[in-house]
């Protein structure tokens, strides 16, 4: 399966993919064919606060179409934030998308989670991932925590880079959502949460769901349907 990347959105999301998938595929035995096009995280960050799904769909048709023109088989967005328009690009994409939300659903249905907290964007959190998550209850940051949070979620994204001082209004905003609000895990709901949390025992379960999709593509594209 050829597999079509829309990437730089922002630039540590997409190399999170990129090696993930590298290391997937020696792990599963196939070989990684791979196109991948750019976009701007700047752009998706403004049709986002704007809630402009149409807008930012419209810019991934174009780059699915792109993919599709260089033989890619499905189109990946590289972004949990990208995801805010998934059902819109779905509808118009030319390929198969592989969508992120319903393959973290189902990870929370197996894992038996019924409280999670979110981290990342102030849309991702204050909509429970988009609406569309059914497992489990996705619980937010209060009050100016949550402003706090998206600010320092998207400035990391930019940057691709995280500072202590970010690092650490996410990790006390992690464990406030479990001492708090009950929370039984944290959800990385942004994909560039893993310059925050890759590699780190913090004390709590994670919901990573940038891993989950890219295990999900990885098995997609080893010929695995679950």
């Amino acid at each position: 399966m050829h597999i079509g990347l829309v990437g730089g959105i922002g630039p540590a999301a997409t190399d999170t993919y990129y090696r993930g998938l590298i290391a997937a595929a020696a792990e599963l035995g196939f070989a990684l064919e791979l196109t991948m096009v750019h976009a701007e995280a700047r752009d998706l960050l403004k049709n986002q606060a704007a809630g402009d799904a149409a807008a930012q769909a419209a810019i991934f048709q174009c780059l699915a179409e792109r993919l599709q023109s260089a033989g890619a088989d499905v189109a990946v967005i590289t972004s949990i934030a990208g995801h805010f328009c998934i059902e819109e690009l779905k509808r118009s994409s030319p390929l198969p998308v592989i969508d992120m939300i319903e393959e973290v659903d189902r990870d929370l249905e197996r894992r038996g989670l019924r409280k999670v907290g979110v981290l990342g964007t102030r849309m991702a959190m204050e909509t429970g991932l988009y609406g569309r998550i059914r497992a489990a209850k996705l619980l937010a940051p209060a009050g100016d925590e949550l402003d706090a949070v998206h600010e320092a979620y998207a400035t990391m994204a930019a940057a691709g880079a995280v500072t202590p001082e970010q690092r650490e209004v996410f990790l006390t905003a992690s464990r406030r959502l479990i001492d708090d609000q009950g929370a039984e895990a944290i959800m990385l709901g942004g994909t560039d949460l893993a310059l925050v949390f890759d590699g780190n025992d913090d004390g709590f379960d994670i919901v990573d769901c940038a891993k989950i999709h890219v295990d999900a593509i990885a098995r997609s594209a080893a010929g695995q349907t679950s």
